[in-house]
């Protein structure tokens, strides 16, 4: 068959295979979900010094130890009670221990809002530094391999001048690439209470210092429960497997003026799910009215959050902005 627009020519078995591909549909893994331990009745020994600490404005459920202080939840900052022993709990398979303490964190903050001329001066005050909490996030690791088959439309650019005209000449190609591709510790977190975008954003975390879950790594810090199970968590982790399926089979992709995906076709199989509570430090304040939480990755130190603006400020700037440019166009009149 012949294109009537570029005459371009396709061979009738290609444009078959195009069109059964066009019916096939992406495959989601079955996650294997077996290692998993299922919420127990009674920790046992394990569990007899900690309890669960609930939350009564946002209901948030975390842990700590017996002998802790909680004054305050890590979320929103209202206070906490004690509620019982802990019991029903599942029982992580895995946790990365916090490698940065509460100064380091401190100063993580403190260097996340210097040179912030907007910032309302409330939010460097020490009292908000002292704030800051370890949580121990739950989070749910996923393992899978994926088969992809992508094809785009792709186009390669060619302009020249001749002494009456401009031509531009582009070049129209069909890019297929196919292969295997694995994943290893794609991490969604369990919590409801935090925010996705926020535990993205301090990513990644080393997973070779995961270590065998003991409850003595909880000694003086919160862990979060968690309140989404693996299967809830499980679109994604498929979301972001078959993203980042394609950018990578797109990288290859070289030489290209414009290389647009006309279909894909990702496959994923051998899902493996572990249950793992990693570090973080917590910060939430309150400005007028509205909440605003910082979190700091208690591993690597990456420090993430969004700061509200001073108005009386940006006003003062603007204004002072507007004045320097008014002097600077009333002297260039006077020069010329």
């Amino acid at each position: 068959m012949k294109c009537p627009y570029c005459d371009t020519e396709f061979e009738m078995e290609t444009l078959k295979q195009f069109d059964e591909e066009y019916l096939e549909e992406d495959g989601d893994p079955q996650w294997d979900d077996s290692k998993v331990r299922q919420s127990q009745e009674e920790m046992g020994d394990d569990g007899g010094n900690l309890v669960s600490y609930i939350c009564e404005s946002c209901g948030g459920e975390i842990i700590g130890e017996q002998n802790m202080a909680a004054s305050s939840c890590p979320y929103c900052g209202n206070p906490v009670i004690v509620m019982k022993k802990l019991s029903g709990m599942l029982r992580p398979d895995a946790v990365i221990p916090f490698k940065l303490d509460k100064e380091q964190a401190k100063e993580r903050l403190r260097e996340h809002l210097k040179g912030k001329i907007l910032l309302p001066s409330l939010f460097k005050t020490e009292n908000r530094i002292k704030e800051i909490k370890g949580v121990y996030v739950p989070f749910w690791l996923y393992d899978c391999d994926a088969q992809a088959e992508i094809r785009c439309r792709a186009t390669r650019i060619h302009s020249w001048d001749t002494a009456d005209y401009h031509y531009t000449e582009t070049q129209h190609f069909l890019v297929s690439r196919g292969g295997d591709i694995g994943f290893e510790k794609v991490p969604v977190d369990a919590s409801i209470k935090m925010e996705d975008a926020l535990m993205q954003s301090i990513e990644p975390f080393d997973y070779s210092e995961a270590v065998d879950f003991q409850t003595a790594y909880l000694a003086g810090y919160l862990a979060d429960k968690y309140d989404q199970s693996s299967q809830e968590c499980a679109p994604s982790a498929n979301q972001r497997v078959r993203q980042s399926t394609v950018n990578a089979f797109m990288s290859t992709m070289l030489g290209y003026a414009t290389c647009v995906p006309e279909h894909t076709d990702i496959r994923l199989k051998q899902g493996k799910i572990t249950y793992a509570l990693l570090p973080v430090w917590i910060l939430n304040t309150m400005y007028k009215g509205e909440l605003y939480t910082f979190a700091m990755n208690g591993q690597t130190g990456k420090f993430v959050g969004d700061l509200p603006s001073d108005k009386g400020k940006a006003v003062c700037i603007a204004g002072a902005a507007f004045g320097a440019a008014f002097l600077l166009a009333m002297l260039i009149t006077m020069l010329f």
